[in-house]
């Protein structure tokens, strides 16, 4: 009978050993299976320099990515990556769910039927106007747009034009040429083919501090096209909700990042309400 329970003790022994083997096994797998749950949420990637600059070449340029970078170091819940669409197809893709959020937004740009919830993310930028350096030219040059050749980026939504981006629309009331390229704008100026170009400050900031031959020939307006506070735009449904992304935009603002993103560049890091609601 000893020897019996002596062999019935062992085998309960290596039982229990394999037992809590087995369970120490398990804990890591349940960890590295927490690791990566975090939730996927696509971002629009659209070129708008100096935000984004051509997403659809797989380049990480512009501040889009510095943003992404921050926002997927701040925490683990959540993994933001960046789809890249087009200034004219944003407004299907979005509503076809293709991505679930948009960055660098404003509600005035075409947005209005849209059902979506938007976040002031505290970030101010501008449009001004750009016209070739002419002795004897002042800034009553930029009072009036009339008769004058203007350099526009294609698809986007101006304040002289009352934020109409239709082609029809533009070539009936001002003598236009548009482009995808804000850099092609600056230099039709340069070169007299073109009398404006509106341009947005932070890239106009960006192209004078890489083209200074360039830079010294042009002459920037005092008068603004329109100053404009960038929003997020979120899905409904999507898979990130209004108060949890605004309040990692927070998390990027009080440690400093979005300062350093985003102030080099003249974009002005503004406070926000955040008991705001978000539609």
């Amino acid at each position: 009978m000893s020897c019996f329970m002596k062999r019935l003790a062992v085998l309960i022994d290596g039982v229990a050993r394999r037992i809590v083997t087995g369970a120490m096994l398990f804990i890591p797998l349940i960890a590295t299976q927490h690791v990566f749950a975090a939730q996927i949420v696509r971002v629009a990637a659209v070129h708008f320099p100096p935000y984004m600059v051509r997403p659809e070449k797989g380049e990480d340029a512009g501040l889009l990515p510095r943003l992404i970078d921050a926002l997927n170091g701040e925490q683990d819940e959540y993994e933001f990556v960046m789809i890249p669409t087009s200034v004219p197809r944003r407004f299907r893709d979005f509503t076809e769910g293709r991505f679930d959020l948009a960055v660098f937004e404003n509600p005035n740009w075409g947005w209005k039927d849209i059902p979506h919830e938007q976040i002031d993310m505290g970030l101010e930028d501008a449009e001004v106007y750009v016209a070739r350096r002419v002795e004897g030219r002042g800034q009553d040059y930029f009072d009036t747009l009339a008769g004058k050749r203007l350099a526009l980026f294609s698809g986007y939504h101006y304040g002289f034009a009352n934020f109409n981006t239709d082609q029809k629309y533009l070539s009936e009331h001002f003598t236009i040429t548009s482009t995808y390229s804000h850099d092609s704008n600056l230099l039709m100026v340069v070169r007299g083919r073109a009398d404006i170009a509106p341009v947005t400050r932070s890239y106009l900031i960006d192209f004078m501090a890489r083209n200074k031959d360039e830079a010294a020939q042009l002459m920037v307006s005092d008068r603004i096209d329109q100053i404009y506070r960038q929003y997020a735009l979120l899905r409904p449904n999507g898979n990130i909700d209004a108060p949890h992304f605004r309040q990692l935009l927070e998390g990027l603002r009080e440690d400093g990042q979005m300062a350093k993103i985003f102030e080099p560049l003249h974009i002005k890091v503004l406070k926000v309400d955040t008991e705001m609601p978000g539609k």
